[in-house]
């Protein structure tokens, strides 16, 4: 588009009009800082800017209600800021691996002058070192004795740990977020044990950490696409 100026100040003008994104770019700007304008929905968004949480630790570690929560989470996800998972019954969020999302990260720390704390954790490598001890300490407690189970909140609690770093590094030193890594080892271990001997799918389920068969078997077939049984039978 093609505009005669009123002022003739120069050719810096004209060549911002050739140069001037289409009135739709700005749009979807105007969009964007809307869906941004609630405080919340900012302190969530850089929450899931570094770890990946459930709605019900969301909303605790914001100070609100499940409902109001998930409203947010849901006007982030249809903006394409957040993506999400489903774990069993369990929905997991993080922020999407998106230019825009990281432009909207980097602008949040560099506006209120916040420290993105997996860099801080990254960029120490004494403190990277002594939290890949605790992490492995960790990952000891969890993999010792499968029929016990502890939350995140008591593991931070019991190695004096922040949730959020525990997590973090977990992921970056096993690959898997703890819940999905342990999954995978509970149900590796039974197949083991399945075909290791002739103990009974109930006792083997109550030896790695599920109560209800049920469970077992459906966290089982998620992970090997095969039932208990049929696992057996290959031996």
């Amino acid at each position: 588009m093609n505009i005669t100026l009123p002022h003739d100040h120069g050719p810096h003008s004209h060549h911002l009009q050739t140069e001037m994104p289409r009135p739709e770019t700005f749009d979807t700007v105007a969009d964007l800082m809307k869906i941004m304008s609630d405080s919340k929905r900012i302190q969530i968004f850089w929450l899931l800017c570094h770890c990946e949480e459930c709605v019900i630790n969301i909303s605790a570690l914001v100070d609100m209600s499940s409902p109001a929560a998930s409203h947010h989470l849901k006007l982030l996800k249809t903006a394409g800021l957040i993506i999400s998972r489903r774990e069993g019954k369990e929905v997991y969020y993080t922020a999407a691996k998106t230019p825009r999302s990281q432009v909207l990260h980097d602008m949040i720390e560099r506006m209120v002058d916040v420290t993105c704390p997996s860099v801080e954790i990254f960029e120490d490598s004494n403190s990277y070192d002594s939290t890949t001890q605790t992490v492995n300490a960790v990952h000891e407690l969890l993999t010792a004795d499968l029929r016990k189970r502890y939350t995140i909140e008591e593991l931070a609690q019991r190695f004096h740990i922040n949730q959020t770093t525990l997590k973090t590094v977990f992921k970056t030193v096993f690959g898997r977020s703890i819940a999905a890594y342990m999954k995978e080892y509970r149900i590796k271990r039974a197949s083991e044990l399945l075909t290791q001997s002739d103990d009974p799918i109930s006792d083997i389920a109550a030896a790695v950490g599920y109560e209800n068969q049920s469970k077992f078997t459906e966290a089982f077939e998620d992970v090997t696409e095969m039932r208990p049984k049929d696992d057996r039978k290959r031996r």
